[in-house]
């Protein structure tokens, strides 16, 4: 009984010596492809002059204390977009940011609501 118990334990262990050696091998790396630059895309004369107006009406709206705050974060990411040199996406941001400004200024002008008694 002892020498079966023995076979099964060797028989065992060189099952698994077995399987320790039979390790994948790593792939070599293959080489990443040469980056080449690709010309940097530019802003938009229409994008520059919607991001320049938006940073106008708000700077506006600031001044009358009258700035939403999602005309400031529509601001910021307008120039965010520029950072990216995304024209559509600056064009599009910077028109919500000059109408959320003008609508503060707009705002002001609203009568005080007053509760009746």
């Amino acid at each position: 009984m002892q020498k079966l118990m023995l076979m099964f334990a060797a028989a065992g262990l060189l099952v698994l010596s077995g399987c320790g050696s039979t390790m994948p091998t790593k792939p070599q790396a293959a080489k990443a492809p040469e980056k080449t630059e690709a010309p940097q895309a530019q802003l938009s004369d229409e994008a520059k002059q919607a991001l320049a107006q938006a940073e106008a009406d708000v700077k506006a709206a600031q001044e009358k204390k009258a700035l939403w705050t999602t005309a400031q974060d529509a601001l910021k990411q307008a120039k965010e977009a520029a950072k990216n040199n995304d024209s559509a996406a600056v064009i599009n941001i910077a028109k919500q940011a000059s109408e959320y400004a003008k609508l503060g200024i707009a705002q002001t002008q609203y009568p005080l609501t007053t509760i009746s008694k």
